[in-house]
C-alpha cells in the first residue's frame, strides 16, 4: 500500500509532518512525498530519503496565479499518481491539496483527503484580495468536492468552508488540533531568574502580527529597557512579506532583536519567558505548541487557529486582533507580575499534553482515513 504526501515547502515534511509519516511506515506503508525544489543531492532529499521516504521533486510555485505553471503543476502531479498508482493522496496548505485532490480524483486514486493547515494571504478579506479570493475558493470547491474528507486544524476554517459553499454537504471533514507538538522532543524548559524576554516566531509577514508586535515591543522597552523583545523567521516571497529595509528600522532602534532564520527553534523558546504571536488568522499555530510544550506562557490573537491554544488568564492572554494597545498592555502584564509566567507556562505544558500531542492528534488522522 502506498501513500503519496503531497506539500508546498520541502522542510515542512521533515518539520511538520515527520510523526505523522513515521505513523503510517508503523502500519506497513510506503511513503511517498512530493514536494517543489528537492532535487536529487539536496540536503532536505536527503534526510528524507535517510528516513526510508521515497522523494519526487515537482514543478510548485507556492505564490502566485499563473494558469500555465498551475496546469504544469496539475499534469505533472496526474503523470506521477498514474506512475506510481498510490493507495493514498493527501495534499496540504493551498496549492498541494488543490491541485493535489484534482489530479488524484482525474488518476482515479482510491483514497483522497485534503489537510486545510490554514487559509493564506487570499482569505484575509481586503478589498484588494476579493478577487484572488474568489479564485482560490472555486478552486477550493471544485478540488475538495473530488475528495473523501478534508481535514481542519480549527474549527472556524471548517465553518467558513461550508458556510461558503467551498465544501459541499455530502464530503465529510474532522478537525483535528493542528499538527501536533512530540512533546518529548519540545521538553520544558526552566525560565530565565531575571528579567522578563518576548519572543515571536514566524514567517515575516504583516498577516503574522509582526508589525504590531514590533510596535507593542517598541512601546514597552521605552518604559523597560530591561526587557528583552526577539524575533525569530525570514523575509517570505509572499506580497505581504515585511521589507527588509523595515525590519531593519526595528532593529536600528532597539525595538527588537532578530534572531533571522533558525533551522531549531528550541533554543530562542529556551531562553524566552513569554512567547507572542499577534497573527490575523492561522490553522493552528506550531510555534505556540512547541512554547507551550516547553513550558511558555503565550499570547495572542482572538482569532480562528490562535484562540484555541489559549484559556485566557490561564496559560497566557488573547487580544484583539491589530490591537497595539492590547498588545502591549498583555505584555505589561508579565513585566508587572513576572511570577505569571511561571505559573501559566506550567498550564501550558498541561494544554500541551493533554491536547496537542502529535501521536494523539496522528491517531485520529490515521483512523479518520480509515487506516488501522
Amino acid at each position: 500500500m502506498k501513500f503519496l504526501l503531497i506539500a508546498g515547502f520541502p522542510e515542512s515534511l521533515l518539520h511538520f509532518r515527520g510523526a505523522l509519516i513515521s505513523a503510517l511506515q508503523a502500519k506497513g506503508l510506503q511513503v511517498h512525498v512530493a514536494a517543489p525544489d528537492v532535487p536529487r543531492g539536496d540536503e532536505v532529499r536527503t534526510k528524507l530519503e535517510l528516513q526510508g521516504l521515497v522523494v519526487h521533486s515537482i514543478p510548485l510555485r507556492r505564490t502566485g496565479m499563473n494558469p500555465l505553471a498551475d496546469l504544469k503543476t496539475l499534469l505533472s502531479l496526474w503523470c506521477l499518481m498514474r506512475s506510481i498508482r498510490p493507495d493514498y493522496v493527501m495534499g496540504y496548505t493551498i496549492k498541494p491539496a488543490i491541485y493535489g485532490s484534482l489530479a488524484a480524483w482525474w488518476a482515479r486514486v482510491p483514497k483522497r483527503f485534503a489537510l486545510i493547515t490554514g487559509l493564506g494571504f487570499a482569505f484575509q478579506g481586503e478589498a484588494r484580495r476579493s478577487a484572488l479570493r474568489l479564485i482560490v475558493q472555486r478552486l477550493y470547491a471544485l478540488a475538495l468536492g473530488r475528495t473523501h474528507k478534508v481535514f481542519f486544524q480549527n474549527p472556524d476554517d471548517e465553518s467558513l468552508f461550508r458556510s461558503a459553499g467551498i465544501l459541499l454537504p455530502g464530503i465529510p471533514s474532522c478537525v483535528v488540533n493542528g499538527s501536533g507538538v512530540d512533546v518529548a522532543q519540545y521538553a520544558v524548559a526552566p525560565l530565565a531568574e531575571h528579567g522578563v524576554h518576548f519572543l515571536l516566531i514566524a514567517r515575516l509577514l504583516g498577516d503574522k502580527g509582526v508589525r504590531e508586535y514590533a510596535e507593542a515591543a517598541r512601546r514597552v522597552r521605552n518604559r523597560h529597557p530591561e526587557a528583552r523583545c526577539s524575533l525569530v523567521g525570514w523575509i517570505d516571497s509572499n506580497p505581504d512579506a515585511i521589507a527588509k529595509a523595515e525590519l531593519d528600522s526595528w532593529v536600528a532602534e532597539g525595538a527588537l532583536e532578530y534572531l533571522g532564520r533558525l533551522s531549531d527553534v528550541r533554543p530562542a523558546i529556551r531562553a524566552s519567558s513569554v512567547y507572542v504571536l499577534p497573527s490575523y488568522r492561522e490553522g493552528t499555530p506550531r510555534t505556540v505548541l512547541e512554547a507551550m510544550a516547553m513550558g511558555r506562557a503565550v499570547i495572542t490573537t482572538d482569532a480562528p487557529g490562535c484562540r484555541e491554544t489559549v484559556v485566557d488568564g490561564d496559560n497566557g492572554f488573547l487580544v484583539p486582533v491589530k490591537s497595539i494597545e492590547a498588545l502591549e498592555q498583555a505584555m505589561q502584564r508579565f513585566i508587572d507580575a513576572p511570577a505569571l509566567a511561571q505559573s501559566m507556562g506550567r498550564r501550558s505544558r498541561q494544554l500541551a499534553e493533554d491536547k496537542y500531542d502529535v501521536h494523539k492528534v496522528n491517531a485520529v488522522m490515521l483512523r479518520e482515513m480509515g487506516i488501522a
